[in-house]
């Protein structure tokens, strides 16, 4: 069974305050195709403008680092067919996901999920404030643990308080790419499944969009 753990883009859909939406239009709609084309043939082609951070999406270490690999160079290894973890958070307690969260878990070699629920406040006000969030010490354990991937379902893996964003800077700077405005986490069980969060291969880019699902 497949399950779809990634967000719809959408013309004007903000996922991120500051930066724009996306823009998704006709390059040629079909009603002009038919000029092109003989009677009864038309074809669409569509266009889509947008910041590398829309929608659920993917950070490489490029992202962060000027020296570090791009979203073109990752292995696929890294962004595909991982054995999966998810880590349940509940934002009740605090917005904080600590490093004792993950403790005692075998973190190696998989992709660490952190279910907090805050999905369900998506493109509503709510949504960027207050948002749950790892701390830079839960990043290093998870990095020095050898964890493949980390992803979470809320507006981002850092407290975009903490200008020095050192969750990125952890991880990222182990190799570790993150999948931030995950959705739908519920739906996958704890452990026993595959994640995909595969990045168009696009070079110069540390950041893509990806449709992300886990195969259970």
């Amino acid at each position: 069974m497949l399950i779809d753990v990634s967000h719809t883009i959408e013309s004007g859909m903000i996922t991120y305050k500051g930066l724009p939406a996306p823009l998704v239009c006709d390059f040629l709609s079909r009603e002009a195709s038919r000029a092109i084309y003989a009677p009864g043939t038309e074809f669409h082609i569509g266009k889509i403008e947008m910041v590398a951070n829309t929608g659920t999406y993917l950070d490489a270490p490029f992202h962060r680092f000027a020296d570090g690999i791009d979203v073109a160079q990752l292995p696929l290894d890294r962004v595909a067919h991982i054995p999966g973890l998810v880590v349940r958070f509940d934002p009740a307690a605090g917005r904080a996901v600590t490093r004792k969260f993950f403790a005692g878990l075998d973190v190696r070699g998989k992709a660490i999920l952190v279910h907090t629920g805050w999905d369900a406040h998506w493109r509503t006000d709510q949504y960027f404030e207050g948002h749950p969030f790892l701390t830079g010490d839960a990043a290093a354990y998870l990095a020095e643990a050898g964890a493949a991937l980390v992803g979470i379902d809320s507006l981002n893996i850092d407290d975009t308080a903490d200008a020095q964003r050192p969750v990125h800077t952890a991880l990222l700077g182990a190799g570790v790419p993150v999948v931030e405005h995950l959705t739908g986490l519920a739906a996958l069980p704890d452990f026993g499944f595959r994640f995909f969060a595969t990045p168009v291969k696009v070079r110069g880019m540390g950041t893509f969009p990806v449709r992300a699902f886990g195969l259970v």
